[in-house]
């Protein structure tokens, strides 16, 4: 499967607490995706922009989404701007086709929720591949993971492992950045809440 599939299963059974937001994880999927898309060869990186190569059609439906999505004027676009906007959403759309396929079934409870529906990952193939090159320390995976705040990686290193490739440097360091200023917004947005209340409740 896609980095971004397999991230996607790492985060349903990581079990983290707090809960992977959907929101990081979406900026992360986004990333992984731009990250398979330069391994293919279908996108190279200038600098910080993503330079679009030729159209690609992969069997993957989403990542064939995210090709046919690259901007292919220039200036080009930003590879932080593309996480953005490529990343609208999308937990929830690789959770609804995660389940179409048959990789994530319902739940009845359980301590990660990505979206109104309680999903957990089904023991087939695909999962054992993901967990597989989890557990085998895959660099971009571990750090797409540890982005997100996923504990729990290879034990047999305490220290992240390092990217050869200067372009997957590039993007894992956006998408670092992208989540930080997530969490700033969501922070700036609860001092804010929290103003309004004392307002309102007075002196």
């Amino acid at each position: 499967m896609s980095t971004a599939k397999d991230l996607f299963i790492i985060a349903m059974g990581s079990g983290q607490e707090p809960p992977v937001g959907q929101g990081d994880l979406s900026l992360a999927l986004a990333g992984a995706e731009l990250i398979d898309l330069l391994d293919a060869g279908h996108v190279t990186t200038d600098g910080d922009r993503v330079v679009p190569g030729e159209a690609w059609a992969p069997d993957d439906i989403l990542l064939g989404e995210a090709s046919a999505g690259i901007v292919r004027t220039t200036p080009y676009e930003g590879i932080e701007d593309w996480l953005w906007r490529r990343g609208r959403d999308l937990s929830a759309t690789y959770q609804s086709a995660l389940e179409t396929d048959g990789e994530l079934a319902r739940k009845r409870g359980g301590r990660l929720s990505l979206g109104a529906r309680r999903v957990e990952p089904v023991d087939t193939a695909a999962r054992h591949e993901a967990v597989d090159r989890w557990e085998r320390g895959e660099p971009v995976l571990v750090a797409l993971a540890s982005a997100v705040g996923i504990d729990g990686g290879p034990s047999d290193s305490d220290a992240e492992p390092g990217l050869d490739d200067e372009a997957a440097t590039a993007v894992v360091a956006a998408v670092h950045d992208a989540i930080m200023e997530l969490e700033a917004v969501r922070q700036r947005r609860t001092i804010e809440n929290a103003a309004f209340a004392n307002i309102w409740r007075g002196p």
